[in-house]
């Protein structure tokens, strides 16, 4: 098979869930947006589906995808309806839609969509200002829409004072709402809300990255998260040492080379490789002799990978799993 191949354990997000459900000691609304951070939506939906109240998405597409799959607790789509079609499909999906203005207000209430209101607590991505979450609430009761919750986002949970502020602010805003639908659930806490402690975690919280076996910067072995994903690559080729090159890199001192069936084409960084290659766009050339067919390990724990190209597991996870074959175990 000429393919990556990433073999994703079920069972280790499982184990996460759990850890994270634990600590927060709320209910968990999985985040699977970016089909599972690569992992594969549909499949971690189901395989959470004993533990998540809800699921959140970025997209009406995606979470159109997880009904279709078969899943059936509420479903948070984060970027807010941008006009009447998302609206609709929204309401024809049974999704629960973000309001961050008063114009995707307008567009939830017309389409009959239940939401929850954004507020803006200092990230600057969506939400309303912390000021006019009450007024918000107030116009949503005046138009019959239905407000089922509330939420922002740490943007610097690793930092006290940040967080700190942003807690006060979304606490002010979320009483508000309340006074108006005293039933809407508050929600705050991403993977690094819930390591930095139960007074973020409100009523539901919103783990991503943790769920895969990764905790952001600031909160790294807090607890015992298991990376749920190894990708290996096929050995394609074996050859002796002609010339001086190695891919399109001067060779060392090896005399037999190997080449791994796996490029920069497939999400992996091209400069810096894996074990520091250079990558050519669909294959890896490396030092030494390996059986042709063999699938070579190449990562288990993507975080020293990311580091070492100055970026983070969210971005590694998604470059190497978006073209991978997923294998389910």
């Amino acid at each position: 098979m000429q393919q990556v191949v990433a073999e994703i354990s079920l069972g280790r997000i499982r184990k996460n869930a759990r850890l994270l459900v634990k600590r927060a000691n709320t209910a968990l609304y999985a985040v699977v947006k970016d089909d599972g951070y690569g992992h594969g939506a549909e499949q971690v939906a189901h395989a959470l589906d004993d533990i998540a109240s809800g699921f959140c998405t970025a997209t009406v597409k995606e979470g159109a995808a997880l009904r279709i799959a078969g899943i059936r607790v509420p479903v948070l789509v984060f970027a807010p309806p941008l006009d009447r079609e998302d609206a609709l499909r929204l309401r024809a999906y049974d999704l629960t839609a973000t309001v961050s203005s008063s114009r995707s207000l307008l567009l939830a209430a017309e389409a009959g969509v239940p939401f929850h209101l954004a507020v803006n607590t200092g990230m600057n991505r969506y939400g309303v200002p912390p000021a006019d979450a009450g007024r918000m609430a107030r116009r949503a009761k005046a138009l019959g829409a239905c407000l089922t919750g509330v939420y922002s986002h740490l943007w610097a949970p690793q930092e006290e004072a940040v967080r700190k502020s942003q807690l006060a602010l979304f606490q002010r805003a979320a009483e508000e709402v309340r006074s108006v639908f005293p039933d809407a659930v508050r929600h705050l806490a991403a993977t690094g809300g819930i390591l930095a402690g139960r007074e973020y975690c409100l009523d539901a919280v919103r783990p991503g990255i943790g769920l895969y076996g990764y905790a952001p910067a600031g909160f790294e072995g807090e607890l015992p998260l298991s990376p749920a994903a190894r990708i290996y690559a096929p050995v394609s080729h074996t050859c002796t040492r002609v010339g001086d090159g190695a891919g399109y890199c001067r060779a060392g001192k090896e005399q037999r080379f190997h080449t791994l069936r796996l490029g920069y084409g497939d999400g992996f960084f091209r400069t810096g490789g894996l074990c520091g290659e250079t990558l050519c766009m669909d294959a890896c050339v490396r030092g030494g002799g390996a059986r042709v067919g063999a699938q070579k390990l190449v990562l288990c724990n993507v975080t020293r990978y990311a580091r070492a190209h100055g970026t983070t597991e969210y971005e590694a996870l998604l470059r190497v799993l978006q073209g991978a074959e997923k294998r389910y175990g």
